[in-house]
């Protein structure tokens, strides 16, 4: 008896504590959801900021002084209708459509020293715009009554890797450098090794490429040097829940190149700072933390990631206060490999694998029916495209649980509503576009995301709106949250020269969709917000106040929704 009037006691403590978030994402485990969810979000900010990659783009401009069409006539000329290659032939043979795109040669085409010229420059620019930098176009002397014209290839190769003597004692480019010594010397190696030894914070690096001993030789000269290689970094928002604190802050101990590997590692601390509801006394509190470690091999790059988060809350009771609280951890080991890269774009290949488990309580029984143990694989494709000062990245993935790791079925499997072994595809673009009008700079940001199911998903999986980290203008203690969703978000800066800040407002918009849809309220939220943001020595701060613009009739939220953002760097 003891048994059953426990869990019917646990029962009726759990509805009552659900209740009011069951208006908004008809989910029996929407608390632990919501707040999982918020957990989440906040951790993807923290890794777009601390796992943030340079982007080292070298160029170097094409030769335009000779025109850009053969002449009409040359005197003297030599008969031209084929064009053929010497010395590393196979490895250029591409850059020869660069030599007569529009086919004029194929009939024949009297060519003087101009003309021929223009075709070793097309030719020239071709491989330059390739990245091979140091390799050149050569036309020997040759006998072109037969209407061949052989253009030798010289490869620009790699003599030595090395190291300025001023360089730093713990300078190490071994799994920094994807080109080694002997390979055709290309532009793109080179932003790549730079982009890996310049990955964290604390190091500076520039590579030159000086003149080798022989002909078509040359050294990559490395400068490299590192100032203290730990950083901590403190915070504070109040982007938390009331239930469990509002005021979130937090602590992060970096540290850059620790194994001389251009590796880099965080651990990062978060805890509540206050910010309780008034009304609802007792005991309440989130915590958690996350640890990080990544190493990149030439094009490739490994991170392992491990998060552990907790939170509490106390709900009342009719005879006796409760302590409602859940426990959520997520591990991550991630392989990404950059496939393609030119002087506009670059693009990237990656797999994980994860494994991760909630579990909730009320005082110090677990509700089984929100244990959540689940495992799988997300491979995915990011993509990033350069315009001038211009932005825009595109990243697709796929998800795929499978039920690794020990991972136990979801109870709502039972009823068609959730899976341990979901199937989910998600999109994201952005567009980061800087422009001058009016004698002002101005920044516009949009950022698109959306996600589509092919399973049913457990509350933790879904699409969630309304909230600082989706659509704002919203507090984000109420959230639209089903299967499958997308918000667009829309701000124009304005950089305030004499402050150096930025002044923004913003536009979001998000729907969500799905079977569980049904249950909610409505379906779609529009915000907008106002803000500032800037530095001043070492801290960043940002201020902003949103207000809802369109919401279902029986969604609660305030009519304004305000926060902040400092982040002091030591």
């Amino acid at each position: 008896m003891h048994t059953i009037a426990r869990w019917v006691t646990t029962s009726a403590v759990l509805i009552a504590a659900v209740g009011t978030a069951m208006a908004q994402s008809g989910s029996p485990g929407s608390i632990d959801a919501q707040e999982q969810q918020r957990q989440q979000a906040r951790e993807r900010a923290l890794r777009e900021q601390l796992e943030t990659m340079p982007d080292v783009r070298l160029h170097t401009p094409a030769d335009t002084a000779l025109p850009s069409d053969f002449p009409a006539s040359e005197t003297p000329c030599t008969t031209i209708r084929e064009i053929a290659l010497d010395g590393s032939a196979q490895a250029f043979a591409w850059a020869l459509a660069a030599a007569d795109p529009a086919g004029t040669l194929a009939d024949g085409r009297c060519l003087g020293s101009t003309g021929i010229a223009l075709i070793m420059q097309r030719v020239q620019d071709a491989i330059i715009a390739r990245g091979y930098v140091t390799t050149r176009v050569l036309a020997n002397a040759q006998d072109l009554r037969a209407g061949i014209l052989t253009l030798t290839i010289l490869p620009g190769r790699i003599r030595h890797i090395r190291f300025a003597p001023d360089s730093g004692a713990r300078a190490n480019a071994f799994n920094a450098m994807s080109a080694s010594p002997g390979d055709i010397l290309n532009l793109r190696d080179i932003e790549q090794g730079l982009e890996n030894l310049k990955r964290v914070p604390t190091a500076e690096a520039d590579i030159q490429i000086v003149p080798g001993g022989e002909p078509g030789e040359s050294d990559l000269l490395i400068t490299w040097k590192q100032a203290f290689p730990f950083r901590i970094t403190l915070s504070a928002n109040d982007g938390g829940a009331e239930s469990t604190g509002r005021y979130i802050g937090s602590a992060t101990l970096s540290g850059d190149h620790l194994f001389t590997l251009n590796d880099l590692f965080y651990a990062h601390f978060t805890h509540d700072i206050g910010g309780q509801r008034g009304k609802d006394p007792g005991e309440r509190g989130t915590r958690g933390h996350t640890l990080h470690y990544s190493v990149p091999y030439g094009y490739w790059l490994f991170g392992l990631t491990a998060s552990k988060n907790r939170y509490h809350q106390t709900v009342a009771g009719a005879s006796q206060d409760y302590l409602y609280s859940g426990t959520s951890e997520n591990y991550e080991a991630r392989l990404a490999h950059l496939v393609h890269r030119n002087s506009r774009s670059k693009t990237s290949l990656y797999l994980r694998g994860y494994m991760s488990k909630s579990a909730s309580f009320i005082d110090d029984t677990e509700i089984e029916v929100q244990r959540r143990r689940m495992g799988g694989w997300e491979f995915g494709v990011q993509h990033r495209s350069f315009a001038g000062r211009a932005v825009a990245d595109l990243n697709l993935a796929w998800r795929r649980g499978t039920g690794a790791f020990d991972a136990t079925p979801a109870v709502e499997e039972a009823f068609g509503e959730g899976t341990h072994k979901p199937r989910i595809l998600s999109a994201d673009a952005s567009l980061d576009l800087p422009f001058r009008a009016l004698g002002h700079d101005f920044r516009y940001l949009g950022v698109w995301r959306a996600q589509w199911n092919r399973t049913p998903l457990v509350p933790q999986d879904r699409f969630s709106i309304g909230g600082r980290y989706s659509v704002r203008g919203f507090d984000g203690e109420s959230v639209l949250m089903a299967e499958r969703g997308w918000l667009l978000r829309n701000e124009l800066g304005w950089r305030i020269g004499p402050l150096g800040a930025e002044l923004y407002a913003g536009l979001d918009h998000g729907q969500v969709g799905g079977p569980s849809a049904s249950l909610l309220v409505g379906r779609r939220l529009t915000g907008a917000v106002v803000g500032l943001r800037g530095t001043w020595n070492r801290l960043a701060w940002e201020i902003f106040t949103g207000k809802p613009l369109a919401k279902p009739g029986d969604f609660e939220t305030p009519r304004h929704a305000s926060g902040f953002n400092l982040t002091l760097s030591l």
